[in-house]
C-alpha cells in the first residue's frame, strides 16, 4: 500500500474514532471537506503542512498518520455447513 493511502485510511480511521464528520474535521483544521475527502480516499497528495494540521486536528502525533497499522486479528464466528435437507 502506498504512504498516501495509508495516510488517507489513518486519517479517516482516526476521525471516525473520535467520531467527527468530515466536515467538523474541516472546520478544525481550515481544510475544506472536499479536500478531506480526497485525502482520505487517497486522491490528493497532502503537504508536510497538511499533514502536521491534521494531525494536531486530531490529537495524534504526524508519524501516526503515515504509519501503517499492522491489520488486528479478529476471531472467525464459525460457518453454519448447511445440509443437503436443510431449507434454503
Amino acid at each position: 500500500m502506498n504512504l498516501r493511502a495509508v495516510f488517507g485510511l489513518n486519517v479517516q480511521r482516526l476521525r471516525r474514532e473520535r467520531k467527527l464528520s468530515q466536515e467538523q474535521l474541516s472546520f478544525v483544521s481550515g481544510r475544506t471537506r472536499a479536500y478531506i475527502s480526497s485525502v482520505e480516499a487517497g486522491r490528493r497528495n497532502a503537504t508536510l503542512d497538511t499533514l502536521e494540521i491534521l494531525a494536531t486536528a486530531l490529537g495524534v502525533e504526524p508519524q501516526d498518520l503515515i504509519t501503517a497499522r499492522v491489520a488486528e486479528h479478529r476471531p472467525r464466528r464459525p460457518v453454519k455447513r448447511l445440509k443437503s435437507d436443510d431449507p434454503i
